[in-house]
């Protein structure tokens, strides 16, 4: 099967286990489900399922055995997206090319239905089909990425830094949080699934911590260079906001050197591995570095 198509396979995968996952909008209280479901089911690139997916195909773990973490990580990024565009903190008014769910409903309803989607991740491993030892180090893996150590710890450094000049390492840092600390629990997630030694592992994660970065400066570039249509949300809200990016600290050309270097690390951190299932991460390391929204 070709990348392409395992792309679409898993794909179609998470959108099923979401659909099962949430509640039927025709359910009271509806438009508590039906914000739910307005914010997971409107599309979206879905590279931490992905991701999860890709890192078991590695080790050779079977789809099945990775569908709840799949599932559960993604309704953990879909949660952030609610509550990072609601008006205390990003206050944005597109997301996915739709209005942001506190627009389409109210406020209230965003931040209820963002808690609901937290909960409900933790609630798919619980009861996921797996061994107590497994669900157990996906609830730690999941936790300490959206906590205090992830992306609350992340969001709460970006609103103290609005305005401010930081330094690349407390960008760096910030973001390793916001952004990368799930994207690293995706891949960890996937790995735990399978059987791989310490040196593998390390290897794995230096990959993931990679992609977090990568995913990060391409999203500051297209900040700057893309249109509000290409992303499916406002840009240029980093510039208006007076926030700290790659760009504003590297210059243009430097931070896009900067995502080269990263794209060529994370290939080479791939580089142990047998060339036919490493090629699903390989290829999301590539649309990392290159992608247009």
């Amino acid at each position: 099967m070709t990348t392409e198509a395992l792309f679409a396979a898993w794909a179609a995968r998470t959108e099923h286990s979401l659909q099962q996952a949430l509640p039927s909008a025709d359910q009271a209280p509806r438009r508590l489900h039906a914000a739910m479901r307005h914010a997971v089911l409107g599309g979206g690139k879905r590279m931490r399922p992905l991701l999860v997916y890709a890192s078991g195909h590695l080790l050779g773990v079977e789809e099945s055995g990775v569908d709840a973490a799949a599932a559960a990580v993604e309704l953990i990024h879909a949660y952030s997206l609610v509550h990072d565009d609601l008006p205390a903190m990003d206050d944005d008014d597109m997301r996915r090319g739709r209005p942001t769910v506190h627009v389409a409903f109210d406020e209230a309803t965003a931040i209820l239905a963002g808690d609901a989607l937290q909960t409900r991740a933790f609630e798919l491993i619980a009861q996921a089909g797996a061994s107590a030892e497994l669900r157990l180090q996906w609830l730690q893996q999941l936790a300490s990425a959206s906590g205090v150590a992830g992306m609350c710890g992340g969001q709460a450094l970006d609103i103290d830094a609005t305005g401010q000049r930081q330094t690349l390492a407390q960008l760096q840092h910030m973001h390793a949080l916001k952004t990368g600390a799930l994207i690293l629990a995706a891949v960890r997630m996937g790995v735990a699934a399978g059987a791989a030694d310490d040196a593998l592992r390390a290897k794995l994660d230096e990959f993931a911590r990679a992609l977090g970065l990568a995913f990060q400066i391409r999203d500051d570039i297209l900040d700057v260079e893309a249109s509000s249509e290409q992303l499916g949300k406002t840009a240029g809200k980093d510039v208006a906001q007076a926030k700290s990016t790659y760009p504003a600290l590297l210059g243009m050309d430097g931070a896009k050197a900067r995502l080269l270097e990263l794209g060529q690390q994370m290939q080479d951190c791939l580089g142990e591995f047998d060339g036919g299932r490493r090629q699903p991460l390989a290829e999301l390391a590539r649309l990392t570095v290159n992608r247009g929204s």
